[in-house]
């Protein structure tokens, strides 16, 4: 696992603000900022929600927590129907966007409390790779947490979770249960978690 890297200064932001917008700047509502990154984790500047996931394909990070009980079950989360990508599908226990100026654990911790209500656990990183789809491009860093956890889903966020044995999810796979993030991540590292119980 790594660290970002951000500019001693603020990184600017894309697409860069127009001469006669500047004038305008403080009275702009406050929108959620993304680090925008090359695959070393260096922060390179900032764009906001709207436009990474607008087509734009600029690389910015995010977090993952499988959490897996120990009897070869994962922890799931249905996406509120109020989501801009795959909602009413079943997806990773937490996964969230690292907002601008934070580290990678502090994003992972902050998405863990605010999706699940999930604050005591230890996190292992397993593996980080970049996801593209039509609307965005991430560098997505996996974590996981081994232990029969009581979670508070926020419904805003989450509409269901439940824990899935893993060879249910692997004959679900390919019939539009589960997002297509989920399905070729579950692919990758589904020996590792495996060999964390």
């Amino acid at each position: 696992m790594f660290d970002l890297i951000y500019p001693p200064v603020p990184a600017p932001e894309i697409p860069a603000m127009m001469a006669g917008a500047r004038t305008q700047q403080a009275h702009r509502p406050v929108t959620e900022m993304f680090p925008l990154i090359d695959e070393n984790g260096i922060v390179t500047g900032q764009a906001a929600r709207s436009y990474v996931h607008g087509g734009s394909r600029l690389l910015h990070p995010v977090v993952h927590l499988h959490v897996v009980s120990r009897y070869e079950k994962l922890l799931m989360q249905k996406r509120s129907p109020k989501k801009d990508i795959c909602p009413l599908m079943w997806d990773t226990a937490v996964g969230g966007h690292v907002t601008y100026g934070e580290q990678i654990q502090e994003a992972l911790f902050r998405e863990a409390s605010e999706e699940l209500g999930l604050r005591d656990f230890n996190p292992l990183f397993i593996d980080s790779y970049v996801y593209e789809n039509s609307h965005e491009r991430e560098l997505v860093c996996i974590f996981a947490a081994v232990g029969d956890f009581e979670v508070t889903p926020d419904p805003e966020e989450v509409i269901q979770v439940k824990w899935w044995p893993f060879e249910d999810i692997q004959k679900n796979l390919g019939k539009s249960v589960f997002t297509p993030n989920f399905e070729g991540e579950f692919t990758r590292i589904s020996g590792q978690l495996k060999a964390l119980l």
